[in-house]
């Protein structure tokens, strides 16, 4: 197989990813992120308690840590199609509880929960961001980031000598980080916190906050073929869809309606307001056929000619674990991006998707890889089936390879990260 060498297009992108996912160490963030890029192309924020404007035109609306956006096209009617572009903007990580300020023995720690499924040993020995949002006594919402602040230690091999043939982490016991020294009845986390934001701690009502890898992502390897960062999954999705739209909107006027859709809590299930399972994109298409006065049968009519891409990461074949994966079917990072299929649907794709799918690869000059699991080895799922089944949108689920996925740092392909993107612009851009 060739190697793979990042082009200087590809290297630019992956840069542009790293400030991205600097950007963004918590679902908030990165919604914001996307507004503000957006924004700066022209795109209208709109809020959802206001009346819609019902002119053409570029628009975003924040719901939380997700985010909609779309563009409607001088020659859109009632009937006109969408093409959704789906991904999700949380990572797991460690969410902060309730009275988080604890410690013992002179440590200040932070008291944390589990969010979703990381690989928890790839959290030690790390300093870690506390990111998120802060809830005021008046309503409003401030974003927050303390920069490096806490660390999970890992007890040393002198005192644990079984450590390299098998780590076991108690999620309660060994997970709580240390973020000083002192007394917890004298110190206060949440405080810290506030201060790195400029809010005084007394008007914070709630807070939503969660650790992030500190560390900026960097290129390295052979040919610069390697990118390693935290939050890959999906943040990587995420950044594609949005320099795709961004790039596509000067002068759009193709038969369809692009819409990018980053929905939160994809991690625990979706099952949220913000959620690809809750009704925030049905809301958003349903108000933009209002506003070209789509009847139900119309607004039926254009769901049933429309498209989704769900994009998320996939596993690339590990040289180290060859027997976890399908014996034939082996992605590997620098070969494009992935076509991912599932006999039981935990993949939307089926044989229409996957021509589609090819078919815009084609257009975008881009080499797209199959994944498919090891039949012993279960697959995960991604807001494809949920989109497709609210909707009845036709679905195809795709992404990128990578490895050490839900870990505190994933490794994708330099050239990967460019060709989704490639593939994004032609999926928002292509004749119907």
């Amino acid at each position: 197989m060739p190697a793979a060498s990042a082009s200087d297009t590809a290297r630019a992108h992956a840069d542009d990813l790293a400030s991205f996912v600097d950007a963004s160490p918590s679902s908030y963030h990165a919604a914001a992120e996307v507004a503000s890029r957006l924004q700066d192309a022209g795109f209208t924020a709109l809020d959802e308690a206001d009346a819609w404007p019902e002119a053409a035109g570029r628009y975003l609306v924040v719901r939380d840590g997700a985010v909609i956006a779309w563009i409607v096209p001088a020659s859109a009617s009632a009937t006109t199609p969408v093409r959704v572009f789906g991904a999700h903007s949380d990572s797991p990580a460690f969410k902060l509880k309730p009275q988080p300020t604890t410690g013992r023995l002179g440590w200040l720690q932070a008291g944390v929960e589990v969010y979703g499924g990381p690989l928890l040993n790839s959290w030690l020995d790390r300093e870690l961001r506390l990111a998120g949002r802060l809830v005021l006594d008046d309503g409003s919402h401030v974003l927050a980031d303390s920069g490096p602040l806490l660390r999970l230690p890992q007890l040393a091999i002198h005192l644990d000598r079984g450590a390299n043939d098998g780590l076991t982490l108690d999620k309660q016991a060994h997970t709580q980080p240390v973020w000083g020294l002192g007394s917890p009845e004298s110190a206060d986390l949440l405080a810290e916190v506030a201060a790195s934001s400029g809010v005084d701690v007394a008007r914070i009502r709630g807070f939503d906050l969660v650790t992030a890898d500190s560390a900026r992502g960097a290129v390295f390897g052979k040919d610069d073929a390697f990118f390693a960062a935290g939050r890959f999954d999906d943040l990587a999705s995420v950044h594609a869809g949005t320099v795709a739209l961004a790039a596509a909107a000067e002068g759009f006027d193709a038969a369809h309606i692009p819409v990018l859709a980053v929905f939160d809590h994809e991690e625990i299930g979706s099952a949220t307001r913000s959620g690809a399972a809750g009704p925030f994109l049905e809301d958003v298409l349903e108000r933009i056929g209002l506003a070209l006065g789509a009847s139900r049968e119309e607004r039926m009519r254009a769901l049933a000619a429309s498209w989704c891409v769900s994009s998320d990461v996939g596993h690339s074949v590990h040289p180290n674990y060859a027997e976890k994966h399908d014996p034939r079917v082996q992605p590997v990072l620098g070969s494009g991006p992935i076509l991912k299929i599932n006999a039981n649907q935990r993949y939307a794709t089926d044989g229409a998707g996957a021509a589609a799918w090819q078919a815009w690869c084609e257009q975008a000059g881009v080499t797209s890889q199959p994944f498919v699991s090891n039949n012993a080895v279960p697959c995960g799922s991604t807001i494809g089936p949920i989109t497709a089944t609210r909707l009845g949108i036709r679905t195809v689920d795709v992404g990128i390879p990578i490895l050490s996925m839900h870990s505190a740092r994933e490794l994708a392909g330099v050239s990967d990260l460019h060709d989704l993107r490639a593939v994004a612009g032609t999926f928002f851009t292509a004749a119907d």
